[in-house]
């Protein structure tokens, strides 16, 4: 049996890997069991829904139309709250939670310059032009919200 030391598996030969654990303690003693998604203020879930499933390959998980779905890509799901959900309610100082914003998903990509090529033939709004560092290459795209999304690609 593995050995668990700050939240995570320590390797046991025995059990031929190393798995993480998906709970942490803060502490305050709440537990974080794991990450459940990305919750992106949308403001028509039905036209989000498409785009996500139909422009970046993401299986539809749940809807309630018009005010909520969630969509998935591996283990990653994403929130998509419309006007009137619960995950959209003004917040009690009276600021209004919006589309738009700096904070993004990540999308991995084998090829940059290859799916922007496709993602430009299909009409995607671009917010920048590919930029590359030590880490790999990016460029973000947006949904039809302007919710940013970042497709990156690995330094190989």
């Amino acid at each position: 049996m593995a050995d668990t030391r700050n939240g995570v598996k320590q390797d046991d030969p025995a059990e031929g890997s190393v798995e993480n654990v998906n709970v942490a303690t803060a502490s305050s003693g709440a537990n974080v069991m794991s990450i459940h998604g990305v919750r992106y203020q949308v403001r028509d879930v039905a036209r989000s829904v498409a785009f996500y499933t139909e422009r970046l390959g993401f299986t539809l998980e749940h809807q309630q139309l018009p005010a909520f779905a969630s969509v998935s890509l591996s283990d990653v799901q994403i929130l998509l709250s419309g006007p009137g959900a619960s995950g959209s309610r003004p917040m009690p100082d009276g600021r209004l939670q919006e589309p738009g914003g700096w904070n993004r998903i990540v999308l991995k990509v084998a090829d940059l310059p290859r799916a922007i090529d496709a993602f430009k033939k299909v009409g995607l709004r671009f917010r920048n032009d590919m930029e590359s560092g030590p880490g790999g290459r990016q460029i973000q795209i947006e949904d039809p919200d302007g919710n940013p999304i970042e497709l990156f690609e690995p330094a190989r």
